[in-house]
């Protein structure tokens, strides 16, 4: 389940939604985190979308195919 991030600070587990740059949600899993980015970006196409991976410390750019 999602939770509201307090700040633009990335999380120290899981996974995050960024939208614009900053931190939107929280997730425990990384499919959660996509089902999350593809209901965000079918309602709102012209935003970017990042998923962000606490473990790695990485994001990757979510775009809808």
């Amino acid at each position: 389940m999602s939770k509201p991030a307090p700040a633009s600070e990335p999380p120290k587990t899981g996974f995050a939604l960024e939208v614009d740059g900053r931190v939107k949600a929280e997730f425990q899993t990384k499919e959660g985190a996509r089902k999350g980015a593809i209901e965000l970006k079918s309602r709102f196409p012209m935003l970017q979308v990042k998923i962000y991976d606490a473990s790695s410390k990485t994001r990757e750019t979510f775009e809808l195919t």
